[in-house]
């Protein structure tokens, strides 16, 4: 596997999550044929840290697909991620160290925890200081040690880069996004090779959209499909730098929060891969906060309980007049807000 930086093309040579000559993150890049086998795509896993993960459900309503990625041990797809990236780390615990150091708004905070203690690590994890209720609870009960940071999501980013332990942020360590190909094989087998047209995929710093993009290049350029689907990254109106971004305008912060609380990252630092990918193999949609209410009762009422962030993407996937099929990833469980 090659692993190089996204924007200047050096090679990682050790655990830098950023490249030492233009600070850009890295790209992990399978360059082998895609294999049934879901170790073998995975060649620099050796012993996996498994908290019994399986395929997560696909629903279809009428003309609607839904992926109910929230059924995973820690109720949010970001155990995708985690899995892969606290397995690779466990093999380096003598360089790494005994303490693991995350900014997180919630979801990946608890997986990091999990998966981070299961795997004998300590876990520090740095929250905004909004974050509240059945998240927070959850990174405390896998015995997390929780800071939380006042201002924005990159200075509770900042403040977890400064820690003395070693820093495992999800947004920016590859080995957490390469995680997230995982999802696109799933969906290529349980559609027998023959995807819909559009997938709707709830943003924030891209790690999501840009670990299903990968998933599906690595089928693409393996002859298992003939064409990417359009991926539609879906943000809350209050929280819209992808939707500057590809209109080629500076980004104003609104200011206001939204209900969608896995949504609030305003300065990614995958923003520019995630830009190029967006023009060449989809586009963004934006939803009012009244839109994303109405979503997720909408879905509460047709019997699936997801977050406000996963409501996101299908308020997205309600006011997209698209062709070919529609397919949205819901990404965390119910219970992580009030209702």
């Amino acid at each position: 596997m090659k692993i190089e930086c996204y924007e200047c093309g050096t090679a990682r040579k050790g655990l830098e999550i950023l490249c030492s000559k233009c600070g850009s993150p890295f790209r992990i890049y399978p360059d082998f044929r895609f294999s049934d086998n879901p170790k073998e795509n995975f060649p620099y896993l050796h012993r996996e840290i498994s908290l019994g993960e399986c395929t997560t459900p696909l629903l279809k309503k009428d003309q609607m697909a839904f992926k109910l990625d929230y059924f995973q041990p820690t109720y949010s797809y970001k155990d995708r991620g985690s899995k892969t990236l606290i397995s690779f780390l466990a093999e380096r615990k003598r360089e790494v160290g005994p303490i693991l150091s995350e900014d997180s708004s919630g979801n990946a905070g608890a997986s990091i925890s999990a998966y981070g203690s299961a795997a004998g690590f300590k876990v520090n994890v740095f929250v905004p200081d909004t974050a509240r209720g059945p998240k927070l609870d959850l990174i405390r009960a896998y015995g997390a040690n929780v800071t939380t940071v006042p201002g924005s999501r990159e200075d509770v980013r900042n403040a977890a880069m400064s820690d003395a332990s070693f820093y495992v942020g999800h947004s920016v360590f590859p080995e957490f996004r390469d995680g997230i190909r995982t999802l696109a094989y799933e969906l290529f087998k349980q559609y027998d090779g023959k995807l819909p047209r559009n997938l709707y995929i709830p943003t924030s710093a891209g790690t999501l959209l840009i670990g299903v993009y990968e998933g599906f290049r690595h089928l693409l350029e393996s002859d298992e499909i003939t064409a990417i689907p359009n991926l539609v990254a879906c943000q809350p109106d209050l929280m819209s730098p992808i939707k500057s971004a590809l209109s080629g305008k500076d980004y104003v912060p609104s200011g206001r929060k939204s209900l969608a609380d896995a949504l609030v990252t305003e300065r990614s630092p995958l923003l520019q891969p995630l830009v190029r990918i967006l023009r060449d193999h989809g586009s963004t949609i934006t939803v009012t906060e009244e839109e994303i209410v109405d979503a997720r009762t909408k879905l509460a009422h047709s019997g699936i309980f997801t977050e406000y962030s996963s409501a996101v993407a299908y308020a997205a996937s309600l006011k997209h007049n698209a062709q070919g099929g529609k397919m949205v990833i819901l990404t965390g469980n119910g219970l992580k807000n009030a209702f």
